[in-house]
């Protein structure tokens, strides 16, 4: 089976990791197939206002220089590692409750999508584009913070068809609301620092290339979760 984490964040947004980095962290662990998903946050309001000022986000002017950073690491991981490296961004919607709040995962994204767009705007924009859809986080973390993102969840009979698979766990939180509501699953580090690589990971039973890996997330079959230790 694939050793996979899908939640990875580097210094393109508010991990502590340049990404080259991250990519020879994960590759000399032995991983099949990472995805880089560096925050992109709304800017409607003042918190998404101050990540913009502080580079805390990837926005439409940089995302191409993000996408081609993405690119030279994806070929370079695979000539080193064998490992598969796929581009995605953590669509952030900060707001200042949790109940208002979510993130999103797009993977395989291919063009910019801004975090002010509606959410269904963003999951079609998602869908045109083949990108996966991921709730991240969406319930309590341990301990409870101001940072709980549980709009989705909160939401789901709304959104859930638009949502190829939802973090039954993240880092060291696990989420069981997600098991007793079947939902399709994976499991993710929600990485920014170094320690960060061991936490919940997944595991897929399939082949290394990116149409099996987001045919096997979304039919949710050959899927499992493995806590990742040193």
């Amino acid at each position: 089976m694939l050793l996979c984490d899908f939640h990875i964040h580097t210094t393109c947004s508010d991990g502590s990791v340049e990404l080259g980095r991250v990519v020879d962290l994960y590759g000399q662990t032995g991983f099949d197939v990472i995805a880089i998903t560096d925050h992109v946050v709304n800017g409607d309001t003042p918190m998404g206002r101050l990540a913009h000022r502080f580079r805390l986000s990837v926005r439409a002017d940089t995302f191409d220089e993000y996408m081609a950073g993405i690119q030279r690491e994806a070929e370079r991981a695979w000539n080193k590692y064998g490992m598969l490296v796929i581009p995605g961004v953590e669509i952030s919607k900060n707001y200042l409750t949790s109940d208002k709040s979510a993130h999103l995962l797009l993977i395989d994204i291919k063009e910019f999508i801004p975090a002010c767009l509606g959410y269904e705007e963003i999951f079609l924009a998602a869908k045109a584009q083949d990108a996966l859809t991921v709730a991240c986080h969406p319930h309590y973390m341990t301990p409870k913070t101001d940072r709980d993102t549980l709009y989705l969840w909160n939401n789901r009979d709304r959104y859930a068809r638009y949502i190829d698979a939802w973090e039954i766990a993240n880092r060291d939180d696990v989420f069981n609301v997600i098991s007793l509501k079947k939902y399709p699953y994976l499991a993710n580090s929600d990485f920014h620092k170094t320690r960060h690589l061991y936490s919940w990971k997944t595991l897929l039973n399939c082949e290394k290339d990116i149409t099996a890996v987001k045919q096997c997330i979304r039919h949710n079959r050959g899927v499992a979760i493995t806590l990742f230790r040193k």
